[in-house]
C-alpha cells in the first residue's frame, strides 16, 4: 500500500478551496501559495494517520490558520501590501465591486491574525462558532469575543460605501 494513497486525489479536490482560505488569511497571492505549500507538505507527512481515521480537511484548515498566525508573529510579515483604493472618483473607471473587494481586503489586513482568522472562518467559510473554535484551538468564548472585536474594528475603519 502506498503511504500517499488518496493524497493526490484530496489535494486535487480541495486545493482551490484551501487556496482561497490561504489567500483570505494572508491577503497576498504569493504568500498564500507558500502557506498552502507548507501546509500540504505537513499534511503529506501525516497522511497515513489522517487517511485512516482523521479528518484531513479539518487538519489542513487548522494548519492554515495556525501557520498564518505563526508567520505573522515570527517574521512580522506584512501580509497585505496593497494600498487601499480610493473610493472617490479617479481617472480610471473601476468596477464598483472590485473597489469594494479591495477596500475590504485592505481593512482585513489591519486586523490581528486571530481576528482575521475568525472573520475568514465564520463569515467566508460559514463555519459555526464551535467549528471555528476547534479549527483555531480556542474556546467558543474566544471566538465570540474575537468576532465582536473584529467586527467593531471593521465597522470603525471601513468606509460605509463598502457595505452598500
Amino acid at each position: 500500500m502506498d503511504r500517499y494513497e488518496g493524497f493526490h486525489e484530496f489535494v486535487h479536490a480541495r486545493q482551490q478551496s484551501l487556496m482561497r482560505t490561504a489567500y483570505l488569511l494572508t491577503g497576498n497571492p504569493h504568500l498564500a501559495e507558500d502557506l498552502l505549500q507548507t501546509v500540504l507538505t505537513r499534511l503529506a507527512s501525516h497522511w497515513t494517520k489522517l487517511a485512516k481515521g482523521g479528518n484531513p480537511e479539518a487538519y489542513a484548515r487548522k494548519a492554515l490558520v495556525n501557520q498564518s498566525i505563526s508567520w505573522r508573529r515570527r517574521k512580522h510579515v506584512e501580509l497585505l501590501e496593497a494600498e487601499a483604493p480610493e473610493l472617490a472618483e479617479s481617472r480610471q473607471p473601476h468596477d464598483e465591486a472590485t473597489v469594494r473587494r479591495l477596500a475590504l481586503l485592505h481593512t482585513l489586513a489591519q486586523l490581528t491574525p486571530k481576528q482575521r482568522a475568525v472573520i475568514v472562518l465564520r463569515f467566508y467559510e460559514d463555519r459555526s462558532e464551535h467549528e471555528t473554535a476547534q479549527l483555531m484551538g480556542v474556546s467558543i468564548g474566544t471566538v465570540k469575543s474575537q468576532t465582536h472585536y473584529a467586527l467593531s474594528k471593521l465597522r470603525a475603519i471601513t468606509p460605509q460605501e463598502v457595505y452598500r
